[in-house]
């Protein structure tokens, strides 16, 4: 049995978090990621107030058709980071990534913190938060490449080969749900919905167990 002053000792550790949960999405370019997070979104009902969408931090401009996002030069970006600013924060692409760390707050009112993350983070994420699910969205390679190839940016034969390493690191994400995205986007939508049901009706629980 565990003594009170155990208990109390436990609850005043700043980490890892052990209220509420932590949803990270994850997944190749042209997966379809923020569709998929915004149809989930616009259907929470009754759960909206209760399910938080991170607000991330890159070092790149906002753009009309780009996720909603806070901007920052690449020399603040690192300042901020130094100062823990970011409840994890990651390279790709020639940008850098932020997570704030005012989620780490919402996790602790015992909230569901669901956030557009890199495979390269989740482990770190994992080990933060108690309550964790990774969640990988995705799409089979040749339907991922028609819609990168579209974007006009690389060839359908080089985008083939990198998502086929992309494959390979997916695949290495323990205990990640999988959801496929090559269909209506309200099938992996609701799938993703559910998702999020689940952890809200975990996170009313969690803390007790």
């Amino acid at each position: 049995m565990i003594s009170a002053s155990m208990e109390r000792a436990r609850a005043e550790t700043p980490f890892p978090i052990r209220q509420g949960v932590f949803v990270a999405v994850a997944g190749p370019s042209g997966a379809g990621k923020d569709s998929v997070m915004q149809y989930a979104r616009e259907r929470l009902g009754a759960l909206a107030g209760d399910v938080v969408f991170a607000r991330r931090v890159i070092t790149r401009p906002m753009e009309a058709d780009s996720e909603e996002h806070d901007s920052l030069e690449v020399e603040a970006f690192e300042r901020a980071e130094r100062d823990g600013c970011f409840a994890a924060s990651w390279r790709a692409n020639g940008l850098c990534y932020g997570l704030p760390a005012e989620l780490d707050d919402i996790a602790r009112a015992g909230q569901v913190v669901v956030a557009n993350a890199s495979r390269a983070v989740i482990p770190a994420l994992g080990e933060r938060y108690v309550n964790f699910q990774p969640v990988i969205i995705t799409a089979p390679r040749e339907v991922l490449a028609d819609r990168l190839a579209a974007r006009g940016r690389e060839s359908r034969a080089e985008l083939l080969q990198r998502l086929e390493r992309a494959h390979s690191s997916e695949l290495q994400v323990p205990q990640a749900l999988v959801i496929d995205n090559s269909g209506p986007l309200e099938q992996a939508g609701e799938k993703f919905l559910a998702v999020l049901r689940r952890a809200a009706a975990w996170s009313d629980v969690c803390d007790t167990v």
